[in-house]
């Protein structure tokens, strides 16, 4: 089977970056498929950032067409919508040009469908959609989107993509949910959430110890660690806030805020003011994946926020999915499937989404419990191996696409 994957922010594990993409185009490739990934430079290391044309390449395993449109989460939103049409144009000439048996088209940005329509159409090939987000449902929520004409063409976009696909992969339930509000037979959806790469994650505590090291942390100092995008959408500062409260509660507890986007040096100047910064908050700029499991082993809890925006219920976040694979404890502040699995297991606990004074303290009573801690740390290892692992994941997506396919 050959598989064309469409997927404009595809990083491998030596970049930073959401891996979803390379895990699965490398196993499909494992189990005797033909996968070519087509994508842009913006998430890559910087060697990939050269190209001055449409290049075909092998990254670490996995052949990869680099279309050379300039991204990045630093970019306003209408730079960005903008990169998104250029891909669009340039990535419908390479579908029509590269011959395969599917196309494989992950959002987001929504517009990914553009290229894949066309490939499906000028190749009569059937054409899968996954949905990572409920675009535009997001942008409009919390305001990006406002011109009338915009979230018109939008919302069309968004039936045309879900009604042109053979079948439509959703990342959580409640996308699923979404999709079929909008026409689509259930028996066209297929749920596969973010997963656990737990061959990556799996590492003993002491890869953690060069981490506390370098914070200056006691063995048994308590560290709270962050990891992912500085957008607006992340509400990252929240963190911060939570961390001047800590103050009072448990002084010696730490925070490790690691990523890059639109509000990284927003937050960094937030924690200098509030008389934080490399005291109790450290921030540090985005690491390769291959570092992060080290990361995850020195924390005592990770984390992950969004603003409280009841849209954002229905995410998979992919640093829950890497704190399960690690066997650590985690502390969201939102909603949704993700926190009813925390309190179904016990392998986390749901913070206040805006109220940093009762989420630190929440916090707070759960890093004074080691019992609940290991608990929860063990429930967090339990899901990612009998519920998330990767390889359950692929073996999902393989049986999609063949099922598209008639293989």
């Amino acid at each position: 089977m050959r598989v064309l994957y469409l997927y404009q922010y595809f990083v491998a594990r030596k970049g930073h970056g959401m891996t979803r993409a390379y895990e699965f185009a490398r196993r499909l490739i494992c189990k005797g498929h033909e996968v070519t990934v087509v994508t842009l430079p913006g998430y890559l290391p910087e060697e990939y950032q050269q190209f001055k044309k449409t290049t075909l390449i092998d990254i670490e395993g996995v052949p990869t067409i680099i279309i050379p449109v300039a991204y990045s989460n630093y970019m306003g939103f209408s730079r960005r919508i903008l990169a998104f049409v250029q891909f669009a144009i340039l990535a419908s000439w390479v579908c029509i040009r590269t011959p395969a048996d599917v196309i494989y088209a992950s959002s987001g940005p929504l517009t990914i469908a553009i290229p894949a329509i066309i490939g499906k159409l000028f190749q009569r090939i059937p054409m899968v959609f996954e949905v990572r987000d409920l675009w535009p449902e997001l942008p409009i929520a919390i305001g990006a989107i406002q011109n009338p004409l915009l979230k018109w063409l939008a919302k069309n976009l968004e039936w045309v993509a879900y009604h042109s696909s053979r079948h439509v992969v959703a990342l959580s339930p409640g996308m699923a949910d979404g999709v079929e509000k909008r026409g689509v037979p259930k028996n066209r959806i297929t749920t596969i959430p973010n997963s656990c790469d737990i061959d990556l994650f799996d590492v003993p505590t002491e890869a953690g110890l060069p981490i506390r090291k370098k914070l200056g942390l006691d063995p048994a100092q308590p560290l709270v660690v962050y990891t992912g995008t500085f957008g607006l959408m992340n509400n990252v500062i929240y963190m911060v806030d939570i961390a001047h409260e800590m103050q009072k509660l448990k002084s010696d507890c730490r925070f490790l805020l690691i990523g890059s986007g639109a509000k990284f040096e927003e937050t960094i100047d937030y924690a200098k003011q509030r008389n934080l910064l490399d005291k109790t908050v450290f921030i540090w700029k985005p690491l390769p994946k291959v570092e992060v499991p080290a990361v995850l082993s020195a924390a005592t809890v990770t984390s992950s926020l969004f603003l409280p925006v009841r849209e954002m219920w229905h995410n998979s976040a992919n640093k829950f999915f890497d704190s399960l694979a690690a066997g650590r404890p985690i502390a969201i502040n939102y909603g949704g499937w993700q926190a009813e699995l925390l309190k179904e297991t016990g392998a986390g606990i749901q913070i206040a989404a805006d109220d940093p004074r009762q989420a630190a303290h929440q916090l707070a009573d759960f890093l004074n419990d080691p019992d609940r801690l290991a608990l929860a740390g063990a429930a967090a290892k339990e899901l990612a191996h009998t519920r998330f692992h990767r390889d359950k994941m692929a073996d999902k997506l393989e049986a999609v696409l063949k099922q598209v396919t008639g293989q």
